[in-house]
């Protein structure tokens, strides 16, 4: 099961990192969007289940699930959506002042 994650975690971040290569705003903030994803289905994968015995009284040891990474993901979602949807607000704000979302015209003719 991990191999089948490991492969899908490595789809994931080589689409994410082809989407922020492009020349697109979109699709650069939808690339930093799937790199995060990619992000909190490593660190799902590397946590995994403990061998060791849950402290509970009374009951037979079994394997359990860590709570902890479980947490910190759930955090890291909600502030990947946060900011994600600050930069939706920012790229909408600039295309409605510039007219194009092409990072090469966004930079302006000073640059150049």
């Amino acid at each position: 099961m991990e191999l089948l994650m490991s492969l899908a975690i490595g789809l994931v971040f080589a689409v994410g990192v082809y989407l922020i290569l492009s020349q697109s705003l979109l699709r650069i903030i939808l690339g930093t969007s799937l790199l995060t994803h990619g992000v909190h289905l490593l660190l799902l994968t590397m946590s995994g289940l403990k061998a060791g015995a849950a402290p509970l009284l009374g009951q037979a040891p079994a394997p359990y699930a860590d709570p902890l990474p479980q947490a910190l993901i759930l955090t890291s979602i909600v502030i990947s959506f946060g900011v994600t949807s600050f930069f939706f607000v920012l790229a909408y704000r600039g295309y409605q002042t510039l007219g194009t979302d092409n990072m090469e015209e966004l930079k302006g003719e000073e640059d150049e």
